[in-house]
């Protein structure tokens, strides 16, 4: 990767292979486009385009060039700058300043945009350079039970429109919802309404703003658990289809390997209605097959489980997160309270307050916790968004409004859409909730 193709064919194969064409590359030779996410592909399956690759492909190569008259006329073609006047790098260098809300936009430019935004390498430099901004997507089921998401720009304070849902999740129960990679959204499992249990898996990219279908899972199972641990998604328990069991089967999908594998089952059967990861560990607490509460957690050093039954999870009946170190869950169901897990003790003895509860109806309740910019982001289901600095863990005492911030919603419109999704929300009460949140970055 440190120099263009015409190194690497004068050292290892003197004369171009057959089927290959050269053509201008598309910035700096220094350069390379990793065509993983561009055409669905994987890092495996990139090797069956250059042989012995792992990760990318030089930009001046074309696996898919075909004899005939126009191909032999494009070779003689100089393309057009990326930006008329200035070399290509510092075209690059100017584009990923564009703010992320435009680059729709960008890619209806020209076929270069298009490919420049469609590869790797585009929000890779973002990312690496700092650039990269991070929007909240919110995955919904709606009034009349179907499932609809949205994503919200917190720098702008917009609803962005988003494609649809794929059909098989159109109306599905049980799924789970999972970031990998910091742009890839995933769907998994779940209960479709007429075929039962699924395996299906399907993600959505952020930089192409595509779905995508994904290895299915080794086994059928909806109300499960999942999480993310050192990129890889593990699920674990759940119910399948047909023979109304509950399972202590697990998995873990390695995206690099592009498969699935089986861990360690559980030490009992358990549905999870909730879980995190803290400390490298995968803590879920469930209902067992008698529907009595059991807690295990999962190492994925050991690959072992274990019961466990301590005061962090004993008071531990909310949505939760792991942030800078520590545990947060809800104290109240607008989520205006949070509880802190103070480790010396063993319980849950420390609060953040904002001292402005908004009320305890279905629309207000806090559906999700996420990581927003360093902050912790509280959703709930009338769309309203709220942040609370945690950075300081100095300042976890009883109450300290000035943590909080409202950046969506009630008591902050910044805009019309903001307003009506909330309004929406409001008055749909008790069918229209928040199934799952997640941020990606892009």
């Amino acid at each position: 990767m440190e120099q263009s193709g015409e190194r690497s064919s004068s050292t290892s194969n003197p004369q171009p292979q057959r089927g290959f064409r050269v053509q201008a590359p598309l910035v700096d030779s220094v350069s390379c486009y990793c065509k993983v996410d561009a055409g669905l592909k994987t890092v495996a399956g990139a090797r069956k385009f250059v042989p012995g690759s792992k990760l990318c492909i030089q930009p001046d190569i074309n696996p898919n060039a075909h004899k005939g008259k126009n191909s032999r006329r494009e070779r003689t073609r100089i393309q057009p700058p990326l930006l008329p006047g200035l070399p290509d790098d510092l075209a690059i260098a100017c584009l990923i300043r564009v703010p992320r809300v435009e680059h729709r936009k960008l890619r209806l430019v020209c076929k270069r945009w298009y490919r420049l935004l469609a590869g790797n390498f585009f929000y890779s430099l973002r990312k690496s350079l700092g650039m990269a901004e991070e929007w909240v997507y919110v995955i919904k089921r709606d009034r009349d039970g179907r499932i609809s998401w949205h994503a919200y720009d917190p720098t702008y304070h917009i609803w962005q429109p988003l494609p649809p849902v794929p059909g098989e999740y159109s109306e599905a129960l049980g799924f789970g919802c999972a970031v990998l990679s910091g742009c890839h959204l995933y769907l998994f499992g779940g209960k479709d309404p007429l075929r039962g249990s699924m395996r299906r898996v399907i993600f959505y990219s952020a930089r192409t703003n595509k779905w995508h279908r994904a290895p299915d899972m080794l086994r059928k199972r909806h109300f499960f658990g999942s999480c993310v641990i050192n990129n890889c998604l593990y699920v674990a328990g759940g119910e399948c289809e047909g023979i109304q069991r509950t399972l202590r089967s697990a998995e873990v999908y390695d995206p690099n390997r592009n498969r699935w594998s089986f861990i360690s089952d559980m030490s009992t059967a358990m549905v999870p209605f909730i879980g995190v990861v803290h400390n490298g560990m995968w803590f879920l607490k469930g209902l067992g097959s008698h529907r009595e509460v059991m807690s295990e957690a999962y190492s994925p050093e050991t690959n072992t489980w274990t019961p466990i039954s301590d005061g962090m999870v004993a008071g531990w009946r909310n949505p939760c997160i792991s942030m800078n170190g520590q545990l947060y869950a809800l104290d109240c169901r607008d989520g205006c309270k949070l509880r802190v897990y103070d480790r010396s003790t063993d319980s849950w003895n420390k609060f953040i307050d904002s001292k402005l509860h908004l009320g305890s109806s279905r629309a207000l309740e806090a559906a999700a916790l996420v990581p927003l910019n360093g902050k912790l982001c509280i959703i709930r289901n009338n769309m309203s968004i709220s942040l609370v600095d945690v950075s300081s863990p100095d300042k976890h005492v009883e109450s300290n409004p000035q943590l909080w911030e409202n950046i969506a919603g009630r008591g902050h419109f910044r805009t019309l859409v903001t307003n009506l999704w909330s309004s929406i929300a409001g008055r749909s009460g008790l069918k229209s909730h928040i199934l799952h949140c997640q941020v990606l970055q892009a």
